[in-house]
């Protein structure tokens, strides 16, 4: 399958959306940690293809998004699916994600006990990390129990600038 991205310009930097012929399989942040270091969003593959005009619903999503007129994805407009390629534990996570509301904050112990997996703290972790489409599953609204930030792959400043486009505070959250 050929692998086909579009860069953005976005408040936060320049995004890559990522899609084969069949899914839509990533969005890439402008920075990302990559072994121990945040480093900025890589040149594309030389084998994959720019494709200017990919995915227009979500990148028309995503600019609403960052000017404050959209609190919710609609995955369903978009031109392909989205490929939640991962394991049950992950997309069962990933599910959960896409569940806290805009400008709300909750704790990986929180999703884990909304799974039905209370022990499962590190895991829920480890899952929100392996995340393909961040932002559009908000794994950037997951904080530590001490209301901390931790643990995001574009770096927890940009968790930060993310947070604050959608909040002036933290504000605790309980999934039900």
């Amino acid at each position: 399958m050929t692998q086909r991205y579009r860069d953005l310009n976005s408040p936060i930097g320049p995004l890559r959306l990522l899609a084969n012929d069949t899914h839509f399989t990533g969005l890439a942040l402008p920075f990302r940690r990559r072994n121990g270091e945040l480093q900025p969003l890589a040149a594309a593959e030389p084998d994959w293809q720019h494709q200017a005009d990919l995915l227009p619903s979500v990148a028309e999503q995503l600019n609403a998004y960052f000017a404050g007129e959209r609190q919710m994805f609609d995955l369903e407009a978009f031109e392909l699916p989205c490929a939640f390629h991962g394991t049950e534990f992950q997309r069962e996570v990933w599910q959960a994600l896409m569940r806290i509301p805009y400008g709300k904050t909750c704790s990986y112990g929180d999703i884990a006990r909304h799974i039905g997996r209370p022990n499962a703290v590190r895991a829920v972790g480890a899952a929100n990390g392996a995340n393909p489409i961040p932002i559009i599953v908000p794994c950037h609204r997951v904080i530590a129990a001490n209301g901390a930030l931790h643990g995001f792959g574009g770096g927890l400043e940009l968790k930060q600038r993310l947070l604050q486009l959608e909040q002036d505070q933290h504000q605790g959250f309980m999934l039900t």
